[in-house]
This record gives structure tokens, sequence and C-alpha cells, in this order.
């Protein structure tokens, strides 16, 4: 993602250029030296050229070509802190140039973060070069770009990365780490010499996904993810699901493949990944398709594209996955978040509504910054921000990922002090930049009489808009799950298979950035057998009354479900704590258990299969002494009887 083209753009004016200066300047004996320094550049031989141009310097140090044929060299390979320096040394030798030097010059000390240099000099170009009108607008923002980056510097971000360590690290380049929400895996790239495996002909390296495990706190040696997620061809740009189920990554110049880069997918079963699957048509195309993320409601997916319809180069779209394999039309996430640029490497996070990512669009340090958008009530966009120094600079900045805690974040870093080129890097993140806290409930799920594993579909849904937050489901050889809780929401938990009936949990997380505890729970799924009894954990009513708060509808059409795909009879519970006379919680529980009857009958369900009836304070499941203890016996319930 490194803005290649601009500096090619550059040095072709700038060779252009010399051109110019060298035949307005024949009088200086290092004239045949530049000339000869002239070609050689051109053929990109520029240890020659750099030798033939230090001759001309010892012959006259004031030629002023000398130094614009240097600043080339040094704009090529990428050394802008001596490219903005030697072509200032031009143009103080010239006193007047032609205008473009000043832009020129400018750029590399913008590149370099000589942001009141590039300022300065810009403003010049601007009083000097009106002729040049088609480049002002680029003029424009480069000057916006170095204000905003003085600002950001004067105003710096908590940033204190510290290295993964060589467990992940290594000599080759490391990025692109993603974490499942209880931060016990880690997924990312690795770039590494070819080998006799390799397919690409021409090509030095190969990207492959390598993964590790945290024991203890600490990474174990990390291991390439194996057949037949590794291949010869090129896996990267990956995520892992927050719930570590489904693999999401980007093969490029696969003979098998729809565009240059495609979307693949693949699901843990086990301990073992499933053959990956590409995602079709329509979200690959003959264009290029990467960076796919996974928001943790299990089936939205963004990714970035250079397919047509969109803002710019690269834009960053939206798909749904209806089922395994099949996925809706993409959409373009807009004009809030797209931009005539490059806009690319999405990250939702856990909480599914903080949406991080890159562009070289907006306003920033320079190249690619790092900026964050909330999705709004009414499914738009807010303003993205930049994310600030020095989490960004005056390079490219690609990629972060956030835990779902909100605390801590990943990128990628070739700062000094690391293993060697591109590392992986953790710090935390700074309080103005985090997103909605989210934590986690995981275990096991199995049969209760047989303790066998079962498949089952986990659910957290927000019981005031009915959105589901977060869906995944248990695995089915182990029985494992991992699904994320959002905080600030009154949530429901929805364990559901068709050979059971469902099992409920209320969940009511105050939004707030500390640490959150996670939930550890193994789920039992009872029998469809008479006797078995479930606790509907989300049916309310308002204090001392029997009518149905709205927030319980979700969990009751649950249950209309349920007995629309099995011919049982149910008795409806009502239960009380033991606070008041008998008489009084035998009428309250009872007229509960009848509105809950009579809602179920008022969805279609046969009034002869319903029964009710009010057990007041005399079934309790917990210690009446304590306020969780009455809370939690005052609960509906219902009983298979036939």
């Amino acid at each position: 993602m490194k803005a290649h083209n601009n500096i090619v753009y550059f040095v072709i004016f700038c060779i252009l250029f010399v051109s110019l200066q060298l035949s307005a300047q024949k009088s200086s004996k290092a004239v045949s030296l530049c000339d000869k320094a002239k070609q050689c550049i051109k053929i990109h031989d520029f240890t020659k050229a750099m030798a033939y141009l230090r001759q001309a310097q010892q012959k006259d140090p004031n030629y002023s070509d000398i130094y614009i044929m240097k600043g080339d060299i040094f704009n090529f390979n990428l050394q802008s802190d001596s490219a903005m320096a030697s072509y200032q040394k031009a143009i103080d030798i010239i006193g007047n140039p032609d205008p473009m030097l000043y832009y020129i010059a400018a750029n590399e000390g913008a590149k370099c973060g000589n942001y009141e240099y590039a300022l300065k000099t810009l403003e010049i170009f601007l009083q000097k070069g009106i002729q040049y009108s088609d480049i002002l607008p680029e003029a424009q923002k480069t000057i916006a770009n170095c204000r905003f980056a003085i600002n950001a510097i004067k105003n710096p971000r908590t940033y204190n990365p510290v290295n993964l360590g060589s467990a992940i690290n290594s000599s080759w380049d490391e990025s692109l780490a993603t974490i499942t929400a209880d931060e016990e895996q880690i997924v990312f790239t690795v770039k590494r010499p070819r080998d006799k495996n390799t397919v690409c002909a021409f090509c030095l390296n190969e990207e492959d996904l390598y993964y590790s495990k945290r024991k203890d706190q600490q990474w174990l040696m990390r291991e390439a993810l194996p057949t037949p997620i590794k291949t010869g061809y090129n896996e990267g740009a990956q995520t892992i699901s927050p719930d570590g189920k489904y693999l999401l990554y980007t093969m490029c110049d696969a003979d098998f493949g729809i565009g240059s880069c495609d979307l693949y997918w693949a699901k843990r079963v086990g301990d073992k990944w499933s053959r990956p699957r590409n995602f079709g048509a329509p979200v690959n195309t003959t264009a290029w398709e990467s960076q796919p993320t996974m928001a943790p409601d299990g089936i939205t997916i963004y990714f970035a594209s250079s397919r047509p319809g969109g803002f710019g180069g690269m834009d960053i779209w939206r798909t749904t996955m209806n089922s395994e394999g099949d996925f809706s039309i993409p959409e373009n996430l807009g004009s809030s978040i797209n931009t005539p640029g490059d806009d690319a490497a999405p990250f939702i996070h856990s909480d599914g509504k903080t949406l991080y990512f890159a562009s070289n669009g907006r306003i920033g340090m320079g190249g690619y910054d790092l900026y964050y958008s909330s999705l709004l009530s009414d499914g738009s966009w807010s303003e993205p921000e930049n994310l600030g120094y020095p989490i960004n600079s005056p390079a490219d900045e690609i990629n972060i990922f956030i835990n779902a805690s909100g605390t801590v974040a990943y990128m990628a870093s070739d700062k000094d002090g690391g293993l060697g080129g591109l590392d992986l890097y953790s710090f935390e993140l700074d309080d103005n930049l985090r997103p909605s806290p989210v934590t986690y409930i995981k275990g096991t799920i199995r049969d209760a009489f047989t303790n066998k594993p079962v498949s089952a579909k986990i659910e957290l849904i927000d019981l005031l808009t009915n959105q589901v937050l977060s869906s995944t489901t248990s695995d089915s050889e182990n029985g494992t799950y991992l699904a994320c809780i959002h905080t600030g929401s009154n949530i429901m938990l929805n364990v559901s298979n068709s050979n059971y009936p469902f099992y409920s949990e209320n969940f009511q997380i105050e939004k707030t950035y500390t640490e959150l505890t996670p939930y550890y729970k193994d789920i039992l799924l009872q029998p469809t057998d008479i006797g078995t009894v479930v606790t509907l954990n989300n049916v309310f009513f308002d204090f001392d009354k029997s009518n149905l708060k709205p927030e319980s509808y979700l969990e009751l059409g649950r249950l209309v479900d349920f007995l629309k795909l099995n011919n049982v009879r149910i008795e409806i519970g009502g239960h009380t704590d033991n606070q008041g006379s008998d008489e009084y919680n035998d009428m309250l529980s009872e007229s509960r258990a009848k509105a809950v009857r009579d809602y179920l009958i008022s969805q279609g369900v046969d009034s002869k299969r319903l029964e009710y009836k009010g057990y007041g304070k005399h079934k309790p499941i917990a210690d009446n002494s304590t306020e969780l203890g009455r809370a939690t016996n005052r609960r509906t319930d219902f009983k298979i009887i036939k």
C-alpha cells in the first residue's frame, strides 16, 4: 500500500526537469558528468549515477543540476530527508527556480516529517506556481496535512509499543495480527523467502499464515497454518472471527482464482480447518478483493476492493453471509467512509459498530493514516477521526487490530529494536480512541443426559432493538463455544438446537472502560421429555404487576417457535421471592403465568396445549436472604407435562 505511483511520477518529472536545467546552464565543467549521470538514472543504475554526480560536484559545487539529480535518486530510494536537502540546495543555488521545484522539495519534506519546512515551501509554490493549476488542489491538501500534523505532534496520543517477542516475530516481515475475543489465539501474515513449493516463478518471497496460542499470558512458538490453508500461493490479509470458528483470508494470483486477489473462507472443526472455499460471485470479481474482517454477529463481513462502482481506487464494502458459502451482493459503505483516494484495511471491532481503516484520501499525517468511525443507529457512519500522532506518522500505517475489551491495540512496525523487517507490537490504546468494551462468554454445550457435545446456535440479542449482536455455533466435535457480550445493553443469551428446548440467560453490563470479567459457563441442554423444566430468564414484568414488558416478546417468540416444532403440552409456572404474604405471592405469580399463557395464545398457540399455575414463594431455587437470590427466585418457567 505504499505510494509508489506518486514516487514514480515525481522521479519521471524530476528527470525531465533536470533536462530543462541542463539546457539552461551549459557553462559548467560538470555538464558532461551530469549527462552521464542522467543516462544512468534512466536505467536505474543509481550507484554509478551517484559516482558521476560526486565527480561533478568536485568540478563545480555550485551547479544546481547536480543536487536536483541527487534528489531524484534519493526520492526513488525513499530517502525523503536526503531528497529534501538536495532539492533545497538546488533552490538556494538557482535563487528563483521553476516553482515546481518548490513543490517537489516540499513533498519530500512532508514524507520525512519535516512539516514546518513543507508548509513554508508549499506556500511559496502557491505564490509562484499558479501556472500549475492541475496540481494546486494536491498542494492544498498537503498543506492541510502539514497543519494537521503540526498540531497532532503537539498533542500526541498515548503510544508505548511492546514487541510481541521471538515466539511471534522473526527476521522476516510479520504483519496483520488478528486475535480471538478471548485473546488466546493469534493469526498473522508472514512474508518469508520463497522455497521449492512457491508457485510464483518470479517472486522472491511468499506470504503465509501463521498462528500461536497463549499459555500463562505468554505466546507459544508460532507455527504455519497447515494444509489445506497453506499452499504455494500467497495467503495473507486475514481475519479470524471473534469466536475463532471462521478464518477469512486473501489469496493472490492463484490459477483457480477469479481476480488478482480473492477472498476465501475456512471453518474450524475441532482442531482442524476445513478445505478453504472461494467466496465466489458476487463478492469476488475480476478486480482486487482483500482484507476481510467479520463482525461479531457472525454474518457481516467488511472488505476492501478495487471493483467498479466505488468512490476511488480502493473502497470498503460490506456483504452478508446468508449461509455458509452464500453471500449477499456487496454494498459500498458510501462517501462517509470512502474517498476519491484509497480506503482499505477495514477492521470492525467486536462491539460490531466501531470501524477502523486506512486511507490516503483524508487529511492526516501523509500517506496512509488510520481512522475510525462509528455505526450510528440510523445505519449511517460518523465522520471518521484520525487516530493521531504517533500512532500515525509520515510513513504509511496500514492496519490495526484492537482486543475485545478495547484496551490493547496491535500493529506492525519496522521501528528500531525489532527482530528484523516488520514486527508485531501491542500497546495500550489511548482512552479517547477506544471502542465500546466487549467481554465474552465461553464454555461447552452438552446433552444433559448423555454428556455428549452438542452443536447449537448461540445468539446474544439486544432486547430493546432485537438486533443480533453476536452469533456463533458450538463445535460439533467438542461442544466448545465463544461469544462476545456487549456492554450498556439488556442482552438475551439464547442457545438453540431443534432437538432440545432452548436455553436462555440475561446480561446487563454497564458501559465502562475498565477491564471486564469474562463469563465461563458450561451449558447442559435438557431433553424434550416429560418433566423437563426450562427457566425463561428474559421474561420481565413491572414491579408488583403482571403486565409483560416489551423486552419479553423476543424470548416468548422463541417459546412459540419451540412449540411449533415440538408436539408437547406445557405448564407455565410463576414464582416469587419470600417477600410478602403467601396469599399475595400466590396471586401475583398466577397472574404472571396467565399473562404468559395469554400472550402465547395470541401468537397462535392452541390453548389446549397450555396450562398455568402460580407457585408463589413455595419453590425457591436460590437463597432468599440475598438480593441476588431473591431476584433468581422471581422467575417464570415452563415444564413439559405431555
